[in-house]
């Protein structure tokens, strides 16, 4: 059973290991954490130029055509090197709402110039429930003069702070089952009506509350059906899943890796720590959570890719990754000790990396139960 890489994907790797080890730093991920945009344009520029915002595009979009699967691909090494960046937000959750739900004309006004890194967009899905359940969703959007009107509130908005577009999930109508009634708007971030704050949170990324007060909205900028963007939205939520997973994954590699070397060098009682049992099972119990997550999160990106129904697959590989990722990083930290918690080390970024991925899209327990429910419990 191969379960390597093609020689595409292996080649597309190491091109973007080899990219992000000379322009993605730590001490830029770390400068990044500081800034008020969280990403530099020129990097931007760059990361278009060798076309990874429209890698699974089709080329009539100025893609490149490839596939999810690679985009897992890339999105774990952007997770190796902690990529900072509206990369995620503008490509994954956006730009796949774009193709699964966008008209001919939006998709050809939209994806090239996402593709070309012209445009940064994000989703705004979540509300101060923090609900990735269709209940959750409260901001409405009433028809006024042939447009729309958009209130609420929506919370932890990726990116929103240098979003040129946003796609929110509005409830258009009140109906007995909540998955219906619920409508996806393309809005201008720079709209009369929006105000976007900063929030403070543990990994530095640019989460944000966008409060939308009476914000006008074409009717024209819908994506999809009217009263049926539900189904849309838990499609792009299952790649978006799979490709936290990955980079995850990929932070989790790079903390067991730095870990494995730290223990060979680190010198304690005349012989070196990865001599001890205890550093011994610590190695190892990383190791197996890293292959463990890695597997699981490549079997349910395979499916998605070739559009096969993989949501009990899904929900395993974020329930066991949201954990495994987290045990990798805390055990990081006790093998290297208290120089693993200063401010100055990488591995912190990498703990909290995986702990805010902990919680996003949500956490271990709730995808339990969707796969308890798949097995029919």
């Amino acid at each position: 059973m191969d379960l390597g890489f093609s020689e595409e994907q292996e080649m597309l790797r190491t091109t973007t290991r080899d990219f992000l080890t000379n322009e993605c730093p730590a001490e830029l991920v770390k400068e990044m954490v500081e800034d008020e945009k969280g990403y530099t344009p020129e990097l931007w520029r760059k990361m278009a130029e060798l076309g990874w915002m429209g890698l699974t595009f089709p080329e009539e979009y100025d893609g490149m055509g490839m596939t999810f699967l690679d985009l897992v691909v890339l999105l774990e090494e952007i997770g190796r090197a902690c990529l900072p960046g509206p990369f995620f937000s503008t490509v994954v959750l956006a730009g796949y709402a774009i193709l699964e739900a966008g008209s001919e004309e939006q998709k050809k006004e939209l994806l090239p110039k996402i593709s070309n890194g012209e445009l940064i967009l994000t989703l705004a899905l979540t509300e101060p429930s923090a609900s990735y359940e269709p209940g959750g969703i409260k901001v409405k959007a009433s028809p006024k003069n042939g447009d729309y009107v958009i209130n609420g509130t929506k919370l932890f908005v990726p990116d929103a702070n240098v979003a040129d577009y946003m796609i929110c999930v509005a409830r258009t109508k009140d109906e007995a089952s909540p998955e219906e009634g619920i409508t996806l708007f393309l809005v201008d971030a720079k709209s009369p009506g929006i105000s976007t704050t900063l929030l403070k949170t543990i990994a530095g990324d640019k989460q944000c509350e966008v409060i939308f007060d009476d914000v006008k909205v074409p009717k024209g900028n819908i994506l999809g059906e009217l009263d049926k963007g539900w189904p849309v939205v838990e499609k792009v939520l299952e790649k978006a899943t799979v490709g936290l997973c990955a980079q995850m994954v990929g932070g989790a590699q790079k903390a067991m890796e730095m870990s494995v070397d730290y223990a060979k060098e680190r010198i304690q009682f005349g012989r070196p720590i990865g001599s001890f049992q205890s550093i011994q099972n610590y190695c190892a119990d990383m190791v197996t959570d890293v292959d463990g997550s890695k597997y699981i999160t490549y079997e349910a990106a395979w499916k998605l890719s070739e559009g096969m129904p993989a949501a009990m697959e899904v929900s395993m590989a974020k329930a066991w990754t949201s954990e495994a990722c987290c045990r990798v990083t805390a055990l990081g930290h006790q093998i290297h000790g208290a120089i693993g918690f200063t401010v100055d080390h990488d591995l912190p970024l990498y703990f909290k990396q995986a702990k805010a991925g902990e919680a996003t899209f949500g956490n271990a327990d709730l995808h339990r139960e969707v796969v308890a429910k798949q097995l029919g419990l």
